[in-house]
């Protein structure tokens, strides 16, 4: 008996692909952050980021995190996009956005600034000081 396993990946985009609500604007991009992320780790990124980036991962597998999926749909991933976007900044402020754009799309940076600033108009500071202290940041 032969089992296919599915890719995170392509479980993020089928949880969010029939979510039609307030924020769907961005947390759309959840999917592509992630992977963005996951390419960074297969790049010549600098060894201090590795673990940031493993952790920013890592949060979107866990199960329960600061805002769960489980508890909150599609809504749960506003903690996720966040950490992302900050992690992501954290790599551009070594690297540039020019060195994740190869890995991604050119409009990433676009990308990253717009789920950062949506996520902030939602997240109260408790909520970003956990988000970041649950990764040791």
């Amino acid at each position: 008996m032969e089992t296919t396993f599915k890719d995170f990946y392509d479980t993020l985009i089928e949880n969010l692909e029939c979510y039609a609500g307030e924020y769907e604007s961005f947390i759309d991009y959840g999917p592509k952050l992630f992977k963005v992320l996951c390419d960074l780790l297969n790049s010549d990124v600098d060894k201090s980021l590795r673990l940031v980036i493993s952790a920013a991962i890592g949060y979107y597998v866990t199960p329960i995190d600061v805002i769960p999926e489980q508890t909150y749909g599609p809504y749960g991933y506003i903690d996720d996009i966040y950490l992302s976007s900050y992690v992501l900044k954290m790599v551009a402020d070594v690297h540039g956005y020019k060195f994740i754009a190869k890995i991604s799309t050119p409009d990433i940076e676009e990308v990253i600034n717009e789920c950062e600033a949506k996520s902030l108009e939602i997240l109260n500071d408790d909520e970003i000081k956990s988000i970041l202290a649950y990764i040791g940041l």
